[in-house]
């Protein structure tokens, strides 16, 4: 019984959007529909923040901060209309860094890697050579190091040629 009820009210559910809409969206392409567009845009966006007087978007840290303000830490006067996106350019946003451009910076990069790579020339070149001398050896080692000449190591399967007196105490 609660499955068929459940059948039911899903098949309910489903068919208004099986149905085919009456309405078809159309791209509207006469300079009229384009025009009573752009005048409801205009009417909307001078209602979206109530008609206020938005003055114009400059960070308060580019006012002059000798000038006679009212409010010295915010750079305001008083009566002065707030821009809608105060707390982006107020004083206690985040400070744009102004100082250097970008390419001053890079050629201050190059001068300083390129004043390393000189100090480090100038030390290779003038840096004296060793004061001795590797030491040489007759064949080279060849005997130490177990070459040709030397003795060679005991391996699994060679046999123990000792006497007892080598083991007696």
């Amino acid at each position: 019984m609660l499955s068929r009820r459940i059948a039911t009210a899903a098949a309910r559910s489903a068919r208004p959007s099986l149905r085919p809409s009456t309405h078809i969206p159309r791209a509207q392409f006469s300079v009229a529909m384009r025009r009573q567009a752009e005048e409801k845009k205009e009417e909307t966006e001078e209602l979206e923040n109530g008609g206020w007087i938005n003055p114009p978007r400059i960070k308060r840290q580019y006012r002059d901060p000798y000038a006679d303000w009212t409010d010295k830490i915010e750079r305001r006067n008083w009566g002065e209309p707030v821009h809608e996106d105060n707390d982006v350019l107020g004083m206690f946003s985040l400070y744009e860094y102004t100082h250097m451009s970008p390419a001053r910076a890079g050629i201050m990069w190059l001068g300083f890697l390129g004043c390393i790579g000189a100090l480090s020339y100038a030390v290779y070149a003038t840096m004296p050579d060793y004061p001795v001398f590797p030491k040489e050896y007759e064949g080279g080692l060849d005997r130490e190091l177990g070459g040709m000449g030397a003795v060679r190591a005991f391996q699994k399967g060679d046999t123990l040629e000792t006497t007892e007196k080598e083991f007696e105490m």
